[in-house]
């Protein structure tokens, strides 16, 4: 989404304007603004920043535009407010680490029809770290090391469609942020007071739609974001202990895995490999080959330890059941119940009946009494990405593999 876009981009260009170094040293200073834009080319954004002044180790700069790197036909974040550099030292290697920066409140102009305005207050990012050199994936997990916002606004035409009360992200670092030798991030993100009004969405709701989003419960929502993560990058183990998606009155959605073999040399690998390929307009059809075998062969080192996706009803899936049962002319047991044939005549039609066994009476309960579902993998030991695709040939033996699992209201 462009507004969306438009605060992420405005925000790592608060991150990327950690800038120039050392009193009385003007060319030093426009050569580190030059290496940050392209630290953060390698990573996606052109950067163009405004005059930049030394005061100690605090740094002002006037202003910044964004974009992303061949997003042509994007919408650009430009702001002329000042972002203030506080802490700023150069290390012996030549990379840069900024105790905090701090940016007055925001109010910028949407150029998008219908006009509208975003605001934000309380901007303020903590541990900006600017690597010498190539930069590595390593490095990008560290550019930031936390940064919070107060009460952000989107108005269209005057009226409020998305409000949120504040954001925190913030990572920790083993040893330390900036270190060449990175072994652990830990990271923790809270998006807190969520406010959307989904009646606004002219692109994609039309008036039939909005007047089923008002009597499902869905014309606006309002809730928190939160997610948790741990990454050891020695052996790839990386645990998302959730994310979850919580609305009031709604429910909420929990996302969650633990997998082994994301390493830094991995992805490095990986985004070579995507290099290499996107620079080429079209692929023969040996070229494609080529690179189906080189995908694979860096998926077998990925092992998946669990993962899971559980959701808590509030209220959504009765009132969407109440109100698809009325439109059918139907109460809503009828409705139920030929729902679950529907989905019985499906699960049969696919012909594994594994799959039927673990998903018939879950259906069935679930539209019963629309309370918690969760789906789940376990298997036995850790599976790699490529031996679970070549089980799926076999679709008896990969649900035995991956352990699956169907909860209903537990």
């Amino acid at each position: 989404m462009k507004i969306t876009r438009t605060v992420s981009m405005t925000l790592l260009a608060t991150n990327a304007t950690a800038s120039v170094m050392q009193p009385a040293q003007a060319l030093e200073a426009q050569a580190f603004i030059d290496r940050v834009e392209a630290v953060y080319r390698h990573f996606g954004y052109e950067l163009d920043f405004g005059p930049a002044t030394l005061e100690g180790n605090t740094i002002t700069v006037q202003g910044v535009t964004a974009n992303l790197v061949g997003g042509e036909g994007s919408e650009s974040a430009q702001t002329e407010t000042t972002f203030t550099f506080s802490g700023v030292t150069e290390r012996d290697d030549g990379s840069y680490l900024v105790d905090n920066v701090t940016v007055p409140d925001l109010d910028t102009p949407i150029k998008a029809e219908p006009p509208g305005h975003i605001t934000l207050a309380d901007i303020r990012a903590e541990g900006l770290f600017i690597p010498a050199g190539e930069p590595t994936v390593t490095d990008g997990l560290q550019l930031l090391q936390r940064i919070s916002t107060g009460p952000l606004a989107v108005t269209r035409e005057g009226e409020e469609v998305i409000t949120m009360e504040s954001l925190d992200a913030s990572s920790t670092f083993e040893p330390e942020l900036g270190a060449s030798d990175l072994t652990m991030v830990s990271s923790e993100m809270k998006i807190s007071g969520l406010w959307a009004d989904l009646t606004t969405l002219n692109e994609v709701v039309d008036a039939e739609a909005s007047a089923m989003l008002e009597q499902v419960g869905l014309s606006e929502v309002s809730g928190d974001v939160t997610q948790t993560l741990t990454w050891s990058l020695e052996d790839g183990h990386m645990e998302m202990e959730h994310f979850l998606f919580d609305f009031a009155d709604l429910g909420s959605l929990d996302l969650a895995f633990d997998v082994m073999g994301v390493t830094p040399a991995l992805l490095e690998e990986a985004n070579t490999l995507g290099e290499m390929h996107s620079a080429v307009e079209e692929l023969s059809e040996e070229e494609q080959q080529a690179q189906l075998v080189e995908g694979m062969a860096l998926l077998q080192h990925v092992e998946i330890v669990s993962a899971s996706i559980r959701y808590e009803d509030a209220a959504l899936v009765g009132n969407l059941l109440d109100y698809y049962a009325d439109k059918a002319g139907v109460d809503r047991a009828t409705f139920v119940e030929s729902l679950q044939a529907q989905a019985a005549n499906m699960l049969a039609d696919v012909g594994v009946v594994a799959l039927s066994d673990l998903f018939d009476p879950a259906i069935d309960n679930f539209l019963d009494d629309p309370r918690n579902l969760e789906i789940s993998i376990n298997p036995a030991t850790p599976s790699s990405v490529l031996v679970l695709m070549a089980a799926a040939t076999n679709p008896e033996g990969l649900i035995a593999a991956l352990n699956l699992n169907v909860d209903v209201n537990q």
